[in-house]
């Protein structure tokens, strides 16, 4: 092969790489393809963990091979694709924004669960085994598969387009529509997550620019939800650490949904989202659509 015959498939290879690249740098082919990468990583993960890993130890495992292989795709993207650091996952605030995200979804959780019990709608009848406590893999993943997703990607692209509150709206409706799949989700618990608990995990987000309060709220709030007060999550019903019933109109219950679909924990997340919000506009952190820029 003669030099200049080198020259032109070096060329050629350029040139295709440069149009891939192009492609892969659309905007919606960018959330498709990440999203999906995303989805498959995560799916792989949890049909391994219900199918072939045993006991508690293995299933962690797997968990945590899961997250850390989803998280070479987004940066991996990142890196090759968007030509960009990756600031939302910066590490030096990582251990005090997943502590901060941590408290905050324990604490909405339970003020959600102690208001409910005043209005006589949640009771504690006893305790169940404290092996209900131990978190599972697949709630591992799954927090950092939704964030990654959800916030990460479609939130954070569709932003560079159309601005802060639009992305704010439209990745809040992908959220909720998602959930559908749920086997026990109800249309009520379904506008609920897309209306408000899309927005509260997106707040955070807004606020410090960073993934980790949004990854350590969702993981919590879900993990208090049912490893801790046995209420329902997103319609899965979950066994807890306390033997408990949350009976009463469907307003205050949730009905099928549970917490997240009552009056209650609606009010709950919406007073969260708002304060967050007030603080990531405080912060200069709104990003108005690209036409205004």
């Amino acid at each position: 092969m003669t030099s200049f015959h080198r020259i032109a498939m070096t060329t050629e290879i350029h040139s295709r790489t440069a149009l891939l690249l192009r492609i892969l740098r659309i905007p919606l082919v960018s959330i498709l393809v990440l999203y999906f990468s995303l989805y498959h990583v995560n799916a792989t993960g949890v049909i391994f963990m219900v199918t072939t890993a045993k006991g508690l130890v293995q299933p962690l495992v797997v968990g945590l091979l899961t997250v850390a292989n989803m998280l070479l795709v987004y940066v991996s993207f990142a890196y090759f694709v968007e030509r960009r650091t990756v600031g939302e996952l910066a590490l030096p605030r990582m251990g005090r924004e997943l502590g901060l995200g941590l408290a905050l979804g324990f604490g909405l959780m339970t003020a959600c669960v102690l208001i409910a019990n005043f209005l006589g709608v949640y009771r504690v009848e006893g305790l169940a085994s404290w092996h209900n406590l131990m978190p599972t893999g697949v709630a591992l993943s799954l927090p950092f598969f939704e964030e990654l997703a959800f916030r990460g990607v479609v939130f954070r692209i569709l932003e560079q387009k159309f601005g802060s509150w639009v992305a704010l709206a439209l990745s809040s409706l992908v959220f909720g529509g998602v959930h559908f799949a749920n086997g026990g989700e109800t249309l009520a618990g379904v506008a609920s997550i897309a209306f408000v608990y899309g927005p509260l995990l997106t707040a955070p987000f807004m606020v410090t620019r960073r993934l980790w309060v949004s990854i350590g709220l969702h993981g919590a709030w879900n993990y208090t939800m049912g490893k801790v007060f046995s209420v329902s999550v997103s319609g899965v019903a979950t066994p807890g650490l306390f033997k408990s019933t949350l009976e009463g109109p469907n307003l205050l219950t949730g009905g099928h949904a549970g917490m997240e679909g009552s009056l209650i924990g609606i009010l709950v997340g919406v007073v969260a989202t708002v304060v967050l919000l007030i603080l990531a506009v405080r912060r200069g952190h709104i990003v108005p659509p690209a036409r205004a820029r």
